[in-house]
C-alpha cells in the first residue's frame, strides 16, 4: 500500500501499534556476519525504498537516490575497498585496543544478497534556499532520515542491515559512477539473518558501553540543571 493512500489521524496508532515502532527501534541492530544465503523479494525491497523514500526532507528536497548492488564482482570489489581502509583505520586505534578491533567483524558486503548505496545529491536543492541557507547539511541530514527510515522498516520485515562506513568515499564514488555532486552517505548492507542479536554487537565485545541518557539531559542551555523528574523517570525505564 503507497503511504498517501493511509489517511493519518491524531489518534490512529492503539498500544499495539506504539508498541510495534518502539520494538523495531530497540531491537534494531548493526548486522554484520549474520546474513542468510535466502534472497530479498523485490516486493519486499520496493516496500523499504518507499519508507525510504517518505522521510523527511528540509525544503522538501528529497535529496536521495538508492544504488542496489547485487553482483558478486561488484561487491567483491567494494570489500577490497573495505579492506585497504580498515588497514588504515586500525593504526589509528590505541595499541591496547588493536587486537579487538581486528576481532571484529566489519561488513557483510560479500554475504548480503543486496547492498545499498544511499546517496545525496547537493545539487538537487540548489535553486532553492528554504531551510538550507544557514545550514547546508540540511541535505546531507535528510538523507540520514532516509537510511533510518528504511532501517526501521527493514527490522519490521525481519531484515538485517550493515551500515558500512570504512569506505574511501571518493574511490567508492569511481567505482559506482557517481556523479562528483553527489554524496555517498550510507552504504548498506541488507538480507534476511539468523537471529538480531540481543544488544549492540560493539557492545557485548567491550567496545563501548551505552551512554547513561539522564547524563545527556540538561535545562535551557548546555549546562542548565533541572528536569529532575524526567531524569527520574529515564533512569527507571
Amino acid at each position: 500500500m503507497q503511504a498517501e493512500t493511509i489517511a493519518p489521524t491524531a489518534t490512529d496508532f492503539d498500544e499495539a501499534a506504539r508498541d510495534a515502532v518502539y520494538r523495531a527501534i530497540f531491537t534494531r541492530r548493526d548486522i554484520r556476519g549474520q546474513f542468510l544465503p535466502r534472497p530479498v523479494p523485490d516486493e519486499l525491497l520496493a516496500r523499504l525504498l518507499i519508507a525510504a523514500h517518505h522521510a523527511p526532507s528540509v525544503g522538501y528536497m528529497q535529496p536521495w537516490n538508492f544504488i542496489l548492488i547485487r553482483d558478486a564482482a561488484r561487491k567483491a570489489r567494494i570489500r577490497d575497498l573495505v579492506c585497504r581502509a580498515s588497514a588504515e583505520e586500525v593504526r589509528q586505534i590505541e595499541d591496547a585496543r588493536q587486537v579487538l578491533y581486528r576481532s571484529l567483524k566489519l561488513d557483510g558486503i560479500i554475504e548480503a544478497p543486496v547492498n545499498i548505496c544511499v546517496t545525496c545529491d547537493r545539487s538537487r536543492a540548489a535553486d532553492t534556499p528554504l531551510g538550507r541557507w544557514h545550514n547546508r547539511e540540511m541535505d546531507l541530514y535528510s538523507t540520514v532520515c532516509a537510511v533510518q527510515n528504511l532501517w526501521l522498516a527493514a527490522r519490521a520485515e525481519g531484515i538485517g542491515v550493515g551500515w558500512v562506513s570504512i569506505l574511501d568515499k571518493e574511490e567508492l564514488k569511481d567505482l559506482l559512477g557517481i556523479p562528483a555532486e553527489v554524496t555517498p552517505v550510507a552504504y548498506l548492507c541488507l538480507g534476511y539473518v539468523s537471529d538480531f542479536a540481543a544488544r549492540p554487537e560493539l557492545e557485548s565485545k567491550g567496545w563501548r558501553k551505552r551512554l547513561a541518557l539522564d547524563e545527556l539531559v540538561s535545562s535551557e542551555s548546555w549546562t542548565g540543571a533541572g528536569e529532575d523528574n524526567l531524569k527520574a523517570l529515564i533512569r527507571s525505564a
